[in-house]
C-alpha cells in the first residue's frame, strides 16, 4: 500500500514539474505581426527567387529536424535561426533595389525585436538548448556554408517563408495554450 502511495506521489510530482516547466516556456512568446512579415516577404519573394541559381538546393526547406522540433526546443531553435538570419543572411545579402532593401530591413528589424525577447527568456533560464536543437541549426549553417556566400544569402532569403511559417505555427500553439 505504501509503495502505491509513493509511486502515485512521485508520478504526481513529475506531472506537476512538467506542467510548471511547460508553462515557463509560454512566458517567452515571440510577439510580432506575422502578417506584416509574411506580406513583406511576399513583396520581395519573386525578385529574390529569380536570383536563385541553385533551384535544386535547399537550406531550410527539407530540414525534417525543423518540422519535428520538440516543444522544449522551440525557443532555442527560434533563437538560433533568428541569429542565423540576422548575423549571416541579412548581412551577406547584397541588394541594389532600394524597395527590396527596405523590405529586407523591415524583416530584419522584426527579427532583432524577436531576438531581444528571446534573449530575455534565456537570461531567465527559460530557453534551454538540447543537443538535438543545436544539431538542427548546425545543419542549416552547414547547408549555408556549402554555397558561395552571395548564393547562400539569396537561397536563405528565398526560403524565408519556411521559417516564417514555422514561427507562425509555433507562436500560435504557444498563444493558444
Amino acid at each position: 500500500m505504501k509503495v502505491q502511495r509513493v509511486s502515485l506521489w512521485l508520478l504526481s510530482a513529475m506531472l506537476i514539474l512538467c506542467s510548471v516547466y511547460t508553462r515557463s516556456l509560454r512566458r517567452c512568446p515571440v510577439s510580432v505581426d506575422m502578417r506584416h512579415l509574411e506580406e513583406s516577404f511576399q513583396e520581395i519573394k519573386r525578385a529574390i527567387q529569380t536570383k536563385d541559381n541553385f533551384q535544386n538546393v535547399t537550406i531550410l526547406s527539407t530540414l525534417g529536424a525543423l518540422q519535428n522540433t520538440k516543444p522544449l526546443d522551440v525557443c532555442c531553435v527560434t533563437k538560433n535561426l533568428l541569429a542565423f538570419y540576422v548575423d549571416r543572411v541579412f548581412k551577406d545579402h547584397q541588394e541594389s533595389d532600394p524597395q527590396i532593401l527596405r523590405k529586407i530591413s523591415s524583416i530584419a528589424n522584426s527579427f532583432l525585436y524577436m531576438q531581444k525577447t528571446l534573449q530575455q527568456c534565456q537570461v531567465q533560464r527559460q530557453c534551454r538548448c538540447s543537443q538535438e536543437a543545436i544539431n538542427a541549426t548546425k545543419i542549416i549553417h552547414d547547408n549555408y556554408d556549402q554555397l558561395e556566400v552571395p548564393s547562400a544569402a539569396v537561397k536563405s532569403l528565398g526560403e524565408l517563408n519556411v521559417f516564417l511559417a514555422w514561427i507562425g505555427k509555433h507562436h500560435q500553439e504557444t498563444s493558444a495554450a
